[in-house]
């Protein structure tokens, strides 16, 4: 391979590499700073000493978390809700979009009709509230995973790359005397890694960071997600600093000597870091998945 050493050439690398860095660690700083933070001290916090690095090092607010229980808890059942809700999602995305990838489905236009127009129209929030409560799903696993067991969006990319497998692959199965579920489960499953691996992802991210339906629908605090006790945290570190600017604590519990800050990055840490584990497994998948996907051929 001939390398092209014009000043052009030399200006664009640098340019490129330097928008790469620039871009690096804008992306990169906020992640380092919240695992700074949520090592640091009380007081390093609340006076903004801290950047990248922990100032007056401290477990304690990991220690906190542990003892109080809430946050472990909370983390099971968003393991929990995400498992279940990613194979859900899985099962009932991959055959819809399998079945209305094949051209000989009778009403397969008016099928996919009646599946994007909720990207476009839906019920709204008082309805969807009102049909979880009357089928009794309030207050379960159930309320969190089948109003969502589908995206309209993932279901395309999906249906699209199926579409773009050979036909001769089915054909000659079909001659071979498999059915469509043995064509299915057996060649086209095995040939979809790529997508299978990009929307299981997406379903995946989209399950972990939600809190707002869980908001809605769960009672008993024992069940609430990870998401969701973050944001009571976080909304309770706010009152304490708004209190503390106002010198009034009528209308908030203050938790004096307590590392709140420290608490709510530490809470944070311990939602981002399952995604950071699962997505180095997925990275290389990712890109395939979403071109081939999104590309009719």
């Amino acid at each position: 391979m001939v390398r092209d050493n014009s000043l052009s050439s030399k200006v664009l690398d640098v340019f490129v590499y330097t928008v790469m860095i620039v871009t690096l660690v804008v992306t990169l700083y906020p992640v380092l700073h919240v695992i700074a933070s949520s090592f640091s001290g009380r007081i390093a916090n609340e006076t903004g000493q801290v950047t990248i690095f922990p100032v007056d090092f401290t477990v304690e607010p990991y220690q906190m978390l542990w003892q109080a229980g809430t946050v472990p808890n909370a983390f099971v059942n968003s393991v929990q809700y995400t498992f279940v809700g990613v194979i859900i999602n899985m099962l009932v995305t991959t055959t819809f979009a399998y079945a209305l990838s094949r051209k000989h489905l009778p009403l397969r236009g008016f099928y996919t009709m009646v599946a994007i127009i909720p990207m476009y129209f839906s019920g709204g929030l008082v309805p969807t509230f009102m049909l979880v409560t009357n089928l009794g799903l309030t207050n379960t696993m159930w309320a969190l995973v089948l109003p969502v067991a589908m995206s309209i969006t993932n279901f395309i990319i999906m249906r699209t790359f199926f579409q773009n497998l050979p036909a001769e692959l089915e054909e000659s199965a079909k001659l071979d005397g498999a059915n469509d579920f043995v064509i299915f489960t057996q060649i086209i499953l095995p040939l979809s890694k790529a997508v299978l691996y990009t929307i299981g992802l997406f379903y995946t991210v989209t399950h972990w960071n939600s809190w707002f339906n869980a908001m809605i629908y769960l009672r008993d605090s024992n069940m609430f997600p990870l998401q969701l006790i973050l944001r009571q945290i976080v909304i309770l570190a706010e009152d304490i600093r708004e209190a503390a600017i106002s010198g009034d604590f009528t209308n908030v519990a203050f938790i004096g000597g307590v590392n709140v800050i420290g608490i709510r990055f530490a809470t944070l840490c311990v939602a981002i870091v399952p995604m950071l584990l699962i997505y180095p497994f997925v990275q290389r998948h990712f890109i395939k998945g979403v071109m081939i996907g999104s590309l009719k051929g």
